[in-house]
């Protein structure tokens, strides 16, 4: 039993190797089957229909040619699946990446875009080989939920033109008051073609999303809008009229123009995509975590996005990126490893060569529909409204987050939320200290007690098919990796597993949401969940998160958990 415990508080050290081995092949040494293979075909196929259109509205959303996003899901997705650290990791370009490179795009063209994307590869490549990637997961829950739901509605403001179809009197702004004030002066300008062609690609995705779920609404919309406006000849504006169609092959690699001075002035861009991309990838590594029970390796996952931004860079591709909701498609349609990704990528070139010329009957209209439910998804409604009622702490750390990236910038909305979160924890860890007079710092030994409730009850001790971790001290957002880590053992060959938590002062947003992710993972595999000694503010955090019955049970105590398991176990 004391093995077990050190073995579970101090687990060894991973070599070098075991850190950095790429998960494909870790799956190619489990053993990989015809049956394997066919998985990750109709996996890579399913999510390469999803990324065709997608790429290409989020690069002309960026303020680069479509092209470029398809590169990017090609070069980049490939080596994020070849190379990385999760099992169902999609790469390609990202809506989170769109302010920023198109911040770029405007600032220092095209070619410093290139230069600040290989930069940002590099910077990745030394944050994962310097093992810092495990510092990423700090960041707390409501700064994450935030910091996603202002990227949203940034991303949608900037497809109101598409929309709409209308006519700006000079360039778009980029800071969303200013953006608005345009927007609203141009009123007058909307085409109605445009905004028929968005608003019916915008309800035939929702409807097929309702009623065919598996099929691929995202193409099929896209390629209704186009078929209605080729026959019926609408004046909206197309691929093939702003930027004469996609080219039918890869660029050859080429590195952009380089100079010191040059790099000094990209610099920013650069440290600021690789932050966000060591954010979105792992963010997307541990969503593919919890739906499949998995963990990734976090660190050979940012080496992996490291050479996969170089790459897409001399292939003249954007940043590259985990993303989250092609790595959702990608689970869901069945993908055993790293092969899907592969195949997607393959995928994509394959079509690229066939059907480019098809292309430039997409209107850009259809493409912003596409975007808007991309948004739609990406603002998390329930986690936002969850936070929001869970304190007033996290509901500071949310907004506060939230408004900075809407109203200010990405980065410094991250850094304002992290502080803000990092306050809140002193705070709490301040108010959850107790002093207690005539303590001593060594205890004294004690006679046995013969009195009335002394004797031993063996009903403490463990049962073969029960399960008992106790968590001792602050759980917070810095823990939650850790802590997660062990939940996820929950599974193994028992029926039931009791969390003690009656040594914890206090539970965060980032907690709950762990114990959440644990108590999902219980119920998928069999297991009772039963949570004892949680104090009344712990169990309103948890439950305000959704933890709750049917998903677990509280008790009072251990003893308390193991009488109701009793009670529900059958007579035998």
């Amino acid at each position: 039993m004391d093995r077990t415990r050190r073995a579970i508080h101090q687990p060894a050290q991973p070599s070098f190797s075991e850190l950095f081995t790429p998960k494909l092949v870790t799956v190619l040494r489990e053993g990989y089957t015809v049956e394997h293979f066919k998985a990750d075909a109709i996996a890579g196929l399913t999510v390469a229909i999803v990324a065709l259109p997608l790429s290409m509205a989020i690069a002309i959303a960026s303020g680069v040619t479509p092209e470029r996003g398809l590169y990017t899901s090609i070069i980049g997705g490939f080596l994020v699946s070849a190379l990385g650290g999760s099992r169902f990791q999609i790469g390609g370009p990202a809506g989170a990446f769109i302010v920023l490179v198109a911040a770029t795009v405007a600032r220092v063209g095209v070619d410093g875009l290139l230069l600040a994307t290989m930069m940002a590869g590099i910077f990745l490549l030394a944050i994962g080989y310097l093992r810092l990637g495990t510092y990423i997961k700090f960041i707390p829950y409501p700064v994450t939920v935030g910091f996603t739901a202002g990227i949203a509605i940034i991303i949608f403001s900037g497809q109101i033109v598409e929309l709409f179809g209308l006519k700006l009197a000079g360039k778009e702004p980029g800071p969303l008051v200013p953006k608005l004030m345009a927007i609203g002066e141009a009123a007058g300008t909307i085409n109605l073609a445009a905004t028929f062609v968005a608003v019916l690609t915008i309800v035939a995705i929702a409807l097929m999303k309702r009623w065919r779920p598996r099929w691929p609404a995202m193409l099929i919309a896209i390629g209704l809008a186009s078929l209605v406006v080729a026959l019926f000849s609408l004046p909206a504006e197309t691929i093939g009229t702003r930027f004469g169609g996609i080219p039918r092959s890869l660029q050859m690699p080429a590195f952009p123009p380089i100079s010191f001075d040059r790099a000094i002035d990209v610099l920013p861009d650069a440290i600021a995509f690789a932050l966000l991309g060591a954010i979105e990838s792992l963010l997307s590594a541990v969503v593919a975590d919890g739906m499949t029970g998995r963990r990734h390796r976090s660190n050979c996952e940012l080496v992996a996005q490291g050479f996969a931004n170089i790459a897409s860079a001399l292939f003249g591709g954007i940043c590259t990126t985990g993303t989250i909701a092609r790595t959702a498609t990608n689970v869901r349609a069945g993908a055993h490893g790293p092969v899907s990704g592969i195949i997607h990528s393959v995928l994509l070139l394959a079509l690229m060569l066939v059907a480019a010329p098809l292309a430039s009957y997409i209107p850009l209209a259809a493409l912003a529909g596409v975007l808007a439910v991309v948004c739609w998804n990406m603002f998390e409604k329930q986690a936002f409204a969850t936070l929001l009622r869970a304190s007033r702490g996290d509901a500071l750390v949310l907004m506060a987050t939230f408004l900075i990236v809407i109203f200010r910038d990405l980065t410094e909305g991250i850094v304002v939320g992290f502080a803000l979160g990092s306050i809140l924890f002193i705070d709490r860890m301040a108010k959850s200290i107790a002093v207690e007079s005539d303590q001593r710092l060594v205890q004294d030994d004690v006679a046995d007690s013969t009195g009335v409730g002394s004797a031993y009850d063996s009903s403490e001790a463990s049962e073969a098919d029960t399960v008992v971790y106790r968590i001792s001290g602050a759980f917070f957002f810095g823990a939650a990796s850790t802590v997660g880590t062990v939940l996820d053992r929950i599974a193994d060959q028992r029926k039931n597993f009791i969390l003690d938590c009656s040594a914890v002062p206090f539970f965060d947003s980032t907690a709950a949401n762990v114990i959440e992710g644990a108590a999902y993972k219980a119920r998928r595999a069999g297991v009772r969940f039963i949570i004892s000694g949680a104090s009344p503010q712990t169990r309103r955090m948890l439950i305000n998160h959704g933890v709750k019955r049917p998903l677990v049970t509280y008790a009072a105590s251990i003893r308390d958990a193991r009488a109701q398991l009793s009670n529900a176990a059958p007579a035998s």
